[in-house]
């Protein structure tokens, strides 16, 4: 996704999409680990957006346009 994308969403919808990409991962993890997988590179991809909409979540919680991101978000 596109940054400009990103700042387009409303809260609900960055969190939404943060969701989705981890569930996404996750399965992939699973795909590579049994070989399943025909696109190994797009977990690069998806760690990338993840951090994209993290970022850009809390540059608008500093500026006070949406509420801070949870922190049951976070994934180590």
């Amino acid at each position: 996704m596109k940054p400009q994308e990103i700042r387009e969403l409303s809260d609900t919808e960055r969190d939404e999409k943060i969701k989705d990409f981890q569930e996404e991962m996750f399965n992939l993890k699973f795909q590579i680990a049994t070989g399943k997988s025909e696109n190994p590179g797009r977990i690069r991809i998806l760690r990338r957006d993840i951090a994209r909409l993290r970022t850009i979540q809390s540059e608008l919680a500093a500026k006070g346009e949406t509420a801070a991101p949870d922190a049951d978000n976070k994934t180590t």
